[in-house]
């Protein structure tokens, strides 16, 4: 197997990847039942880490799954709770008369964005090997770092989110 077919691999990924992310996105932004928008954005943040992933970079593709899905769902648990919104469809979170604003200022800043980057990156290449330097090694030697000495904080921060979650059931109770 050649160099060259491991990054068309590479490329057909994110590709497929992509193209999951951005239907995520869609879904987020147009879904009328509150559950799927956060399942939507779930999915997108799941993208997020399998790019990461692709990346050979494990240890910020797990940090992305422990830390931002997993706080999509806290505070998804915290606002059905804590407002006791509808789970079924509901027409008030459509926003209609926003359409048609932000359509054209949405697609003002996709071509200003893609304008830059093309500008800014036209002819840069990366360096041969430079996916395989970021590999396993500097990823242990970040969570050793970052466990070592802040493995008590940690726990302790978990121990705090499990007494949040436990308040917001309480105070959500029906009596």
């Amino acid at each position: 197997m050649l160099a060259s077919d491991i990054q068309v691999a590479q490329n057909i990924g994110f590709g497929i990847i992509a193209a999951i992310m951005i239907l995520g996105a869609l879904r987020v932004v147009t879904s009328s039942n509150v559950v799927h928008a956060a399942l939507s954005l779930v999915a997108v943040m799941a993208g997020a880490a399998a790019q990461y992933l692709l990346l050979a970079a494990e240890f910020v593709a797990v940090t992305q799954v422990l830390v931002y899905i997993g706080a999509v769902m806290v505070l998804f648990l915290f606002g059905v709770m804590l407002t006791r919104a509808k789970l079924g469809k509901d027409v008030d979170l459509n926003n209609d008369k926003g359409w048609m604003l932000g359509a054209p200022v949405a697609l003002l800043m996709l071509g200003v964005m893609a304008y830059v980057l093309i500008d800014g990156f036209e002819d840069t290449k990366l360096p041969a090997g430079a996916v395989a330097k970021i590999g396993a090694a500097q990823n242990n030697a970040l969570s050793d770092k970052i466990f070592s000495a802040y493995a008590l904080p940690f726990w302790a921060l978990s121990f705090v989110l499990l007494a949040a979650v436990i308040g917001a059931i309480v105070l959500a109770r029906k009596d």
